[in-house]
């Protein structure tokens, strides 16, 4: 569960939490673009590299480690249906597997740490007030804004929860580690149960806190903060935009090398 901490907002005075939601945003969804662009490990360890200092500028450390340690089980996966179908599908039955298989299985590992680690820090330091927002100042309609803005509230709460569950059910007996797959399966049955009924439970409380505060009466909205571009937003862009252009440039003119080829055997 310790994924979703990456999720959640935390509050503090950085300039990395002062920066337009909007252009966060932009600079993330570049991230996106650059990683899903390359398929060789050097640049996607690049574009690793180069979110850390956001991050210490950020002052998020722990939780942002949390969410990294969170995400190495599908990590892990990722790595291992990589190597094993490509293993399977173009080198069976050479042994050992050579190794441009096994930087292309990384590469595709750190093509999914890189997107979770720019979504962590987007959310980390994103209040989901500010981010409903810049939303609805982008002319999104609000009942999109307050859908998105409420499950990305929602979501790390349900997953504490439901930790707090399985720690109260593992203290009655309950063994979620032992068995074969199907036993595992059917052990999580008393987590799942009380969680869906406390989901429903709050969704129950949340409309009824909508309907005793009229919620949908007026389609005119008025919004008490209005959020302006200062330089350090242009900034990012800028940088933003100059990254996805050295991206291009790269992807288009110059041969990537593999690491096993620049490593000294």
């Amino acid at each position: 569960m310790s994924v979703f901490d990456g999720l959640k907002f935390r509050r503090a005075s950085s300039p990395i939490h002062r920066l337009d939601p909007r252009a966060k945003f932009f600079y993330v969804i570049i991230l996106f673009v650059i990683a899903v662009m390359f398929y060789q490990l050097l640049p996607l360890i690049i574009l690793f590299l180069i979110q850390i200092p956001f991050v210490l500028l950020a002052g998020v450390q722990r939780e942002w480690i949390r969410s990294m340690k969170g995400a190495s089980f599908l990590a892990t996966m990722i790595f291992v249906f990589n190597f094993g179908f490509n293993y399977l599908y173009t080198e069976y039955p050479r042994f050992p597997p050579s190794a441009s298989l096994i930087e292309y299985s990384l590469a595709m590992t750190f093509r999914f740490i890189v997107l979770v680690e720019s979504f962590s820090m987007f959310f980390l330091t994103t209040s989901p007030d500010l981010l409903g927002l810049a939303l609805e100042q982008s002319h999104v309609p609000y009942e999109f804004c307050f859908a998105f803005t409420t499950a990305v509230r929602f979501v790390p709460v349900l997953a504490e929860e439901a930790q707090t569950i399985m720690d109260a059910q593992k203290s009655r007996g309950l063994e979620l580690e032992k068995g074969n797959f199907l036993k595992r399966i059917r052990n999580y049955i008393p987590i799942l149960i009380p969680l869906i009924v406390s989901a429903i439970r709050r969704s129950l409380e949340l409309a009824e806190a909508m309907e005793s505060r009229a919620w949908g009466a007026s389609e005119n909205r008025t919004n008490l903060y209005v959020l302006k571009l200062r330089k350090d937003d242009v900034a990012l862009v800028a940088i933003a935009i100059g990254m996805l252009a050295l991206a291009v440039y790269v992807w288009l003119y110059i041969k990537i090398p593999l690491l096993t080829t620049l490593i000294p055997r």
